[in-house]
């Protein structure tokens, strides 16, 4: 994700950000953009996100992850996948999928 937000800098500087635990901290260091950050993911950070796609804050969601290893709250991240689903928002899982949103 860090390396990826650090190549689409200057599009992502467009955005108001937002990113779970950890994760919003690397990108705002690496990038020097400010994202609002929420809690870590396990904790709730992904349901956060989610009711926030609920009430029509959120544009489109970059949620990169190994899908070859196992999530520690993947009940949290089907949740965040469903929401974005029924409300039609973009949701990029890969580099590839990202690439293709963030183009003008």
């Amino acid at each position: 994700m860090v390396a990826w937000a650090m190549k689409h800098k200057a599009e992502l500087s467009h955005f108001e950000l937002c990113g779970t635990g950890h994760t919003a901290e690397l990108v705002a260091q690496a990038t020097g953009l400010p994202v609002k950050p929420f809690l870590p993911g396990p904790m709730g950070g992904d349901l956060e996100i989610g009711a926030m796609i609920a009430q029509r804050q959120i544009q489109m969601v970059f949620f990169f992850w190994d899908p070859l290893s196992a999530q520690p709250h993947d009940p949290d991240v089907k949740a965040l996948m469903r929401i974005a689903a029924v409300y039609n928002i973009p949701f990029a899982t890969n580099t590839s999928t990202a690439d293709l949103l963030i183009r003008d």
